[in-house]
């Protein structure tokens, strides 16, 4: 017997302004979770602050940039992890922001090595996550 997978849902077209305003309603959800100020917003997502005024605005133009939506994709990670490991928003607000002894951090929060502005940053601290939910080393 032959059987033919077929998704539950048509795909997200990563390409369409709707998704793309989803996606920055989500970012502005872990925004207030993490208590971001938009220095801090400008520098996770690698934009300008005019264009986050204009984003916050509903002002969204079409496509998010592939950069933006990688940065994203890290971002929601971080978040969806730390909840797994740390159940309840506050707490999970409170390790983003708190001094972490693990090498990694040298003794400086997880948000400040994201603000260091590059993708890889987001990329270490995704890393590190999932290796403490041992999702992967």
């Amino acid at each position: 017997m032959n059987a033919i997978l077929r998704p539950i849902a048509p795909p997200v077209d990563l390409g369409s302004a709707s998704a793309a305003q989803a996606a920055l309603r989500t970012f502005w959800r872990l925004s207030d979770a993490w208590k971001l100020d938009p220095a801090e917003q400008t520098t996770l997502l690698g934009i300008g602050r005019t264009t986050l005024y204009q984003w916050k605005q509903g002002k969204v133009n079409g496509a998010l940039d592939r950069h933006v939506l990688e940065r994203l994709s890290y971002l929601f990670g971080i978040f969806a992890a730390l909840q797994i490991l740390l159940p309840g928003s506050e707490r999970a607000a409170e390790w983003v922001r708190k001094p972490n002894t693990a090498p990694l951090f040298a003794g400086r929060s997880a948000l400040d090595r994201m603000l260091g502005g590059q993708v890889a940053d987001l990329f270490v601290v995704r890393d590190y996550l999932d290796a403490q939910r041992g999702g992967k080393s």
